[in-house]
């Protein structure tokens, strides 16, 4: 017989399983990047051309898509979170108190979405002091979460979340459930989760592939909450309003949540939650790894010794 849970295995790693809030086996965590035009507005950072096509589909999404998120979310009784590049508060100033209003987390996600391979650390202390600025203005609450866009991350990124105080950053992988990295609480994403890397598609004549099926991703998505729910981890599902709130993606999270949501020994938790409780309870410390980063290989030859 498999042993799901975590164990001790001569000649690796070993760490215990995670332990949620009791009577819970596993948790998921149900995230909307709010990203709009502002992945768009970096990209053409030095010269916006006068085109519509990739600007309206992004739009659609504050227009229609998060209003159906929303509603979803409403119907089954759950929270989420929402992360949002500060741009975009800047220019829909009711955006980040509505979410409040409505019970979910807001979170940061850059201020224009800028990449990290786009910026210096000087800027990225900068974007990151003015979108604090900014939700605290407009919400009178400081956040407690940070998203970087694209996933990426550095050394020196996690240091500036830590000496800023925030709770948690949910960015990388290294585990399926929460850990610590650097000193800060880490709420792992998956790019197996993320929609866009099945349904983007923009007409910008960067896209690889056309959309896959919505029918193949939710078997998916459900097959991996299912793995997930047995070996206690955490199911971090992202969303994009532009792109999940369409029509026929809304019907498959319909079909996921109500999976979800009948299995009583998952927690369905926002992130703020879900770092609150890895940080008070006894995962805290157990779970604790450090951003290295290796030497370059130069000119090793091999068989060398490092």
């Amino acid at each position: 017989m498999v042993e799901d849970r975590a164990r001790s295995t001569k000649g690796f790693s070993s760490f215990p399983a995670y332990e949620w809030p009791e009577g819970k086996q596993s948790a998921v965590l149900l995230s909307v990047d709010v990203d709009a035009i502002a992945p768009y507005l970096w990209e053409h950072r030095d010269g916006v051309p006068d085109r519509l096509a990739r600007l309206e589909i992004r739009r659609f999404g504050l227009r229609s898509g998060l209003g159906r998120l929303l509603d979803l979310f409403d119907r089954y009784r759950v929270k989420a979170s929402f992360y949002v590049p500060a741009v975009v508060a800047e220019f829909d100033p009711d955006l980040l108190p509505a979410l409040l209003a409505a019970g979910h987390e807001i979170g940061l996600h850059g201020y224009f979405h800028e990449l990290v391979r786009d910026i210096r650390e000087d800027e990225f202390r900068a974007a990151l002091d003015s979108s604090l600025e900014l939700f605290e203005r407009q919400t009178g609450r400081l956040p407690v979460g940070f998203r970087s866009p694209a996933w990426e991350m550095t050394p020196q990124m996690l240091a500036e979340i830590k000496a800023r105080g925030l709770a948690y950053d949910s960015s990388l992988m290294g585990f399926d459930h929460p850990y610590d990295i650097d000193g800060v609480v880490e709420i792992p994403v998956q790019w197996a989760l993320d929609d866009a890397i099945f349904y983007k598609f923009e007409g910008s004549g960067n896209e690889r592939w056309a959309p896959v099926s919505g029918s193949a991703v939710l078997e998916d998505w459900l097959a991996e909450w299912r793995a997930l729910h047995r070996f206690g981890g955490l199911f971090t599902l992202t969303v994009h309003d532009w792109i999940s709130g369409r029509a026929q993606r809304i019907a498959k999270l319909e079909k996921l949540l109500e999976a979800m949501t009948a299995e009583t020994g998952t927690w369905i938790a926002t992130g703020a939650e879900i770092a609150r409780h890895h940080a008070s309870s006894v995962n805290s410390g157990r779970f604790s790894v450090a951003s290295a980063i290796p030497a370059a290989i130069g000119a090793r030859r091999f068989g060398a010794r490092p």
